[in-house]
């Protein structure tokens, strides 16, 4: 496994980043196709094996299970001083006015939270899922900076939103003189590059590390194009993602299939080679449901990819409006 930092920060990560969507109870109104403890620790355990130090949940993951889960199971193994948790808030947890979005008592409310279901006294990475347009810049800024200054926090960082907002956030920190952004989680993959534009010269700029979410577009990129598959028909969100341009992003998966018969590799590590091999990107954060998955995300970390394959990559690619806000 590779390392790095997380942009300009001292802090050192691994260059694949698991993503815990996949774990939590599905009974708890998650998704059909999570995975029970039993199934999350074999996933977790291989991670730890193959050298990942990062894991990376939520807590809206089915309702908090996942953040359980991963808890648990980093306690049981014996390696909180040796991982990074990272979490997230904003998403509604239940029907109250500290369960939802970014104001004061909501951050700190979930904060706490959060500390609990993963059983630890720090979360070394606090992410906000998502910005809250009707919550002031100061307001969300001072709650997370006090959250830091107690130690309950260790870094903080954002996810999905608009350039110029990110740099409002950034900048309004800066002014208040409280704790800045040291990453950020964007939507970054073959088929959805628009970030490229403004937010990843951006975070270039500004030290920012990028962790993308759905680096393989929720599956598409690691299988032949229409195949699908219990999450690709069940996953809603999943749904509404890639549907822009369709005859560009065959042209896309057709050029990762050529590539990886080529190479002799999987589909995946060929999608998340080449997203490694940008500039900006610290870290993908993959999710994984077998322990083969896991095993082609650290493979790709070994494949490096020439200026030719990735100009056959990019060259089907078509403007689109950037979605996952």
């Amino acid at each position: 496994m590779e390392y790095t930092r997380l942009g300009n920060s001292g802090l050192q990560v691994s260059r694949i980043i698991l993503g815990c969507m996949s774990f939590g109870d599905p009974a708890s109104g998650g998704h059909p196709w999570t995975l029970n403890y039993d199934q999350s620790r074999d996933i977790i355990h291989a991670a730890l094996d193959a050298g990942i130090t990062v894991f990376d949940t939520a807590n809206v993951y089915s309702a908090g299970t996942s953040e359980e889960i991963t808890g648990k199971v980093l306690r049981e193994a014996g390696v909180r001083d040796q991982v990074i948790v990272a979490t997230k808030v904003h998403g509604r947890m239940g029907p109250g006015p500290k369960e939802s979005g970014l104001s004061r008592a909501a951050i700190l409310e979930q904060a706490e939270a959060s500390l609990q279901r993963l059983e630890t006294d720090h979360i070394d990475l606090y992410q906000i899922h998502r910005l809250d347009p009707e919550v002031p810049p100061e307001e969300i800024l001072e709650a997370l900076n006090d959250l830091v200054r107690s130690g309950k926090v260790r870094y903080i960082g954002a996810s999905s939103m608009q350039a110029w907002q990110f740099a409002q956030l950034q900048y309004t920190a800066d002014l208040g003189g409280w704790t800045r952004f040291v990453s950020m989680q964007d939507q970054y993959n073959l088929l959805m590059r628009e970030e490229e534009r403004e937010m990843l010269p951006f975070c270039l700029d500004q030290g920012v590390g990028v962790i993308p979410w759905s680096p393989l577009a929720r599956g598409v990129l690691a299988r032949e194009w229409d195949t699908t598959t219990k999450r690709s028909s069940t996953d809603q969100f999943a749904q509404t993602l890639y549907t822009q341009d369709v005859v560009a992003d065959k042209a896309v998966s057709d050029a990762v299939g050529s590539i990886a018969a080529q190479r002799s590799v999987t589909r995946a590590q060929v999608a998340l080679a080449w997203l490694l091999s940008r500039p900006a990107v610290t870290a993908p954060i993959v999710g994984a449901t077998r322990v083969d998955q896991l095993a082609d995300a650290v493979g790709a970390t070994d494949l490096k990819l020439d200026e030719e394959e990735i100009s056959q990559l990019e060259a089907p690619y078509t403007p689109r409006y950037n979605t996952g806000f």
